[in-house]
């Protein structure tokens, strides 16, 4: 049996700014449903904020998110969701960094790390904690 994981996040209102800022650093292509595309407004407000969102991308990228409505609590974690982005090609994950990079606070720099060629993490715009890695031949 094989299975999948994706990461979800959870927003108050960004989920399309963030997605879309994902598609802009990764690529892909974006899914996107907003809560009056569905049929399921409870709150005029919210009738454009994200019901289902996806950004998927033939590189790997898989990414989920909505915009959690007011009637519903919302905390947004302190670390509480990292994601994972690890290839092998060092100039893809630069690439990816410089993206994130924008607005991000650096946790730590995209450099050499003991286990692996590079790796860095930070924390985006959005408040997302992401993780970049190289991961090293024959891992």
């Amino acid at each position: 049996m094989t299975i999948t994981t994706t990461t979800h996040l959870n927003f108050r209102g960004d989920a399309r700014g963030a997605l879309e800022f994902y598609q802009s650093v990764f690529g892909g292509e974006l899914a996107i449903v907003s809560y009056q595309d569905a049929q399921n407004v409870q709150d005029p407000a919210e009738a454009d904020q994200i019901m289902f969102g996806q950004l998927q991308g033939g590189n790997g990228i898989h990414v989920m998110a909505y915009d959690v409505p007011v009637r519903m609590p919302y905390e947004p974690g302190v670390n509480s969701v990292f994601v994972s982005v690890s290839g092998e090609d060092s100039d893809e994950i630069t690439s990816y960094w410089k993206g994130l990079s924008e607005g991000a606070t650096v946790v730590q720099e995209l450099a050499p790390a003991g286990w692996s060629p590079l790796y860095g993490m930070l924390k985006d715009r959005f408040g997302v904690v992401w993780i970049l890695n190289v991961t090293p031949e024959g891992r």
